[in-house]
């Protein structure tokens, strides 16, 4: 895999950019720039050496255009939006291109062929640039035409943040720091499985909340009332007796209009997990200050209907640790953007399923294409 950095007379050249600035958009007004700025020191990389850059990016389901996207981009580069993917407006955009300018392309997935990885698509995108860069590490585990045909039709680098979330995930499995304490929260426990089953191995601890703690609560035979659990069964008997597994000891139910703290056997049948408790958080106060690698992902705790103080406690614990903290990105990054948090962890990801899917493979379809 070629770095961006190992690009010579670039000047006047077009550079293709498939970034990730999959944002939010809420009332036409695009939310969150933490992606943006993460992507801005490749885009920076690439205009001071006079590259002509395309930028190409996606929005979730395909629904709406790039336009908001563009005018969140507009606070911290100049870059001219235009609503077409390929086409005559494309080409002339490009072909009036001078160095260092940028033009933002539409949403790719408003065209079917990029989630159906097209041949006939990816040389039609290969046909405006010379050059191509990937720095959208939050959408390479998927195997989209823009992601693994386009970057094997040209001279193919990887981005800057890119490179930055591969080195730093790889230190969570290759020859990682001990004590090594792994955090999960999130749900869905059967995507998540394989994941625990490797860093019950790697790691000293594992701790395991959110969602997935309703299904380890409930195979070791607590109720769980009406919380949330995985519908598919699993045989946990061997990820239970596992000693490095903790799992909270007391949890926050909603129970009615009320939000109760209560031992893990105290749980009613018609209350609601929705967060750890404050003994667990006593209990998992010591790992957290002995470890001198920390990975999290996945929040504790149902944060948007209020069971949100675990994980900011916990968040503040791990960051005020010595330890090298890792954190997965996703509804964790909205939280610690909300507690202005970011420059307390060694490396934050921008990615949600991506991140995921590296720390239990290793790779991502995004990342071979460019090997």
């Amino acid at each position: 895999m070629r770095s961006i950095k190992e690009l010579k007379n670039i000047k006047g050249k077009i550079v293709f950019v498939r970034a990730d600035l999959n944002l939010p958009v809420v009332n036409g007004k695009a939310q969150d720039d933490f992606r943006i700025k993460k992507a801005l020191p490749t885009i920076e990389f690439l205009q001071k050496r006079g590259a002509k850059i395309i930028l190409a990016s996606h929005l979730s389901k395909g629904e709406g255009g790039m336009a908001p996207v563009a005018e969140a981009l507009r606070k911290f580069i100049k870059v001219k939006f235009v609503p077409d993917i390929l086409g005559e407006k494309v080409e002339d955009a490009v072909a009036e291109m001078k160095e260092g300018e940028i033009i933002l392309l539409e949403n790719l997935r408003n065209d079917p062929r990029e989630k159906e990885k097209n041949q006939i698509f990816a040389i039609e995108l290969s046909k405006l640039a010379e050059i191509y860069v990937n720095e959208a590490f939050p959408v390479d585990h998927r195997e989209d035409t823009s992601l693994v045909l386009l970057p094997k039709l040209l001279p193919a680098y990887a981005g800057l943040q890119l490179q930055e979330e591969i080195k730093n995930l790889s230190s969570a499995f290759k020859n990682p720091e001990h004590p090594f304490l792994f955090i999960l929260g999130g749900a869905k426990f059967s995507t998540k499985l394989p994941l625990i089953e490797k860093y019950l191995k790697l790691a000293d601890n594992v701790f395991i909340g959110g969602a997935l703690s309703n299904d380890i609560l409930k195979a070791k035979g607590y109720e769980v009332g009406k919380s949330l659990v995985d519908k598919d069964g699993f045989d946990l008997g061997k990820i239970l007796e596992n000693k490095k597994l903790i799992v909270p000891i007391d949890v926050v139910v909603q129970a009615g209009d009320k939000l109760i703290n209560r031992g893990v056997k105290e749980v009613q049948s018609h209350e609601i997990i929705l967060d750890v408790g404050e003994e667990t958080i006593k209990k998992l106060e010591p790992y957290i200050q002995d470890a001198k690698l920390i990975l999290w992902n996945g929040p504790l705790g149902k944060y948007e209907v209020g069971g949100e103080k675990g994980t900011k406690n916990i968040l503040k614990l791990v960051a005020d640790s010595k330890a090298k903290t890792i954190i997965g990105g996703g509804d964790t990054v909205a939280l610690i953007s909300q507690m202005e948090l970011e420059k307390d962890f060694s490396f934050i990801s921008t990615g949600g399923g991506a991140t995921l899917d590296f720390l239990a493979n290793g790779t991502l379809p995004g990342i071979k294409a460019l090997g």
